[in-house]
């Protein structure tokens, strides 16, 4: 399941994520309130957990934007207000449940697993393109029936491109997606990793799966 984290505050954001992997979630970061809105209307996740004091464009007002737009993904709202009335205004922005810091990691995931089970959408597990099958609860991988061995953040690639099929992605995109804006080094690093996830695919019959668009990045043929 895929899960993403809406927090400004990079340290908080990557002790949330470490919590999640370790559950077998797949996260993703961003930091700021625009950014947050733009991947909740333009990608699929399974749900979103969103701190209310954001750059830009608060938690409440992704969370309105959101739902104004029709996108149900559920919302946990993380903060450290633990006022009435701020509670009452995440639910009535359209947040369906609202975690006060500090937590403790227990209650952080029973209550997105509570959001998850209650959810009145499907929740995509396995992605299929082809010959290549990606199981996202699993974080497992395989090409014509044959697994397909994959580190973190080789899988984390995948993901990005199977969910993106046929949509050429900029080497920005990917290193704001996969290393979740906080890499520091060039853009080399994602033609290494893209490299790397053909190799392993060729050994396995997936040749010229993925794409080099010249002037743009990378595209997952489907």
């Amino acid at each position: 399941m895929r899960i993403l984290v809406v927090e400004d505050n990079l340290p908080i954001a990557r002790a949330v994520r470490s919590m999640l992997e370790a559950q077998k979630f797949a996260a993703n970061i961003v930091t700021d309130g625009r950014t947050a809105l733009d991947r909740l209307l333009g990608e699929a996740y399974d749900a979103a957990i969103v701190d209310v004091g954001l750059p830009g464009m608060d938690g409440f007002a992704v969370a309105r934007g959101a739902r104004a737009e029709g996108v149900r993904t559920p919302i946990l709202m993380l903060t450290a207000r633990d006022a009435v009335e701020d509670r009452v205004a995440g639910l009535d922005c359209g947040a369906d449940d609202y975690l006060v810091k500090p937590f403790v990691e227990n209650e952080l995931i029973a209550r997105l697993r509570a959001l998850l089970r209650r959810g009145d959408r499907p929740l995509v597990t396995t992605i299929e393109v082809g010959p290549l099958r990606v199981d996202l609860g699993a974080r497992s991988a395989g090409y014509d029936g044959k697994p397909l061995e994959l580190g973190a953040t080789e899988f984390r690639l995948l993901e990005l491109l199977v969910r993106n099929a046929g949509i050429a992605l900029s080497r920005t995109q990917v290193l704001e997606r996969v290393w979740d804006y906080d890499f520091d080094g060039s853009s080399n690093i994602v033609d290494v990793y893209v490299s790397q996830l053909r190799r392993k695919l060729r050994k396995l019959g997936g040749d010229g799966l993925i794409e080099t668009v010249w002037g743009v990045g990378y595209r997952l043929r489907n």
